[in-house]
């Protein structure tokens, strides 16, 4: 089998989606609920004049706060990584025959002789010990690798896209139908938020589209309980 082929067979897997995804799948999550709450919340306080501008307050700052918080969250485990980095270059300078006995304990635990542990590991200090090490001792792999910019841009889009589907609920023909408008055109949005990360991240669908839809259900209806509450309050 050719490196080519080798490459493509690991297109098939999933795991090298895992940073976006998941940014991606928060982010739209996120906007569903977030945005569809806030709405209910307006609405069921009694505020309906200020239901679009709510939303579109709503989905602006959250799309903003979503790609900052992604941003400095995922900067951070890179920052962590580096370090890490750092320490096993000052390790395998201080210590190279330490490392290679570390490494072949390592592959011993996984399964092979200590002989063959240690045949491989002198083959990959030959090849390239630090790769060697954050690959098989830290778990750091280049498909596994966290980018914050790519996470702050799905994370942000995504929000956006979630929150646009309750938002257009809100443009519900009379006013006493708009909550139930957005409740419903969320509920849709969450459905497809689940089937989707679930077709991109291979699973099943059903687990994961009742997860998306109940979670999102519960954070709609706990919204509109306190702006029922704030609306009989009068505050």
């Amino acid at each position: 089998m050719s490196l080519e082929e080798v490459y493509q067979r690991n297109l098939q897997h999933r795991t090298h989606r895992a940073g976006w995804l998941r940014a991606a799948v928060l982010g739209a999550n996120d906007g569903l609920v977030s945005t569809a709450a806030l709405m209910i919340g307006v609405a069921a306080a009694g505020k309906e004049d200020f239901l679009i501008t709510a939303g579109v307050a709503g989905i602006t700052a959250g799309a903003m706060s979503m790609a900052v918080g992604e941003y400095i969250s995922v900067r951070s485990q890179n920052d962590v990584e580096e370090s890490d980095r750092n320490l096993e270059i000052a390790h395998l300078a201080a210590d190279p025959e330490g490392e290679l006995q570390e490494l072949q304990q390592i592959y011993i635990g996984r399964g092979l002789t200590p002989a063959l542990a240690l045949q491989v590991a002198l083959e990959m200090h030959r090849k390239d010990p630090l790769e060697a090490h954050l690959r098989d001792e830290l778990g750091q792999h280049p498909s596994t690798k966290a980018r914050p910019v790519q996470a702050a841009f799905a994370s942000a889009v995504s929000f956006t896209l979630g929150g646009l589907i309750p938002f257009a609920g809100a443009f519900a023909p009379t006013l006493g139908t708009q909550a139930w408008s957005i409740v419903g055109f969320t509920l849709a949005g969450l459905i497809l938020t689940g089937v989707v990360s679930a077709r991109t991240a291979g699973s099943k669908l059903l687990s994961p589209t009742l997860r998306v839809l109940l979670g999102g259900s519960l954070g709609m209806a706990i919204t509109a309980g306190i702006g029922r509450i704030a609306h009989i309050s009068g505050i």
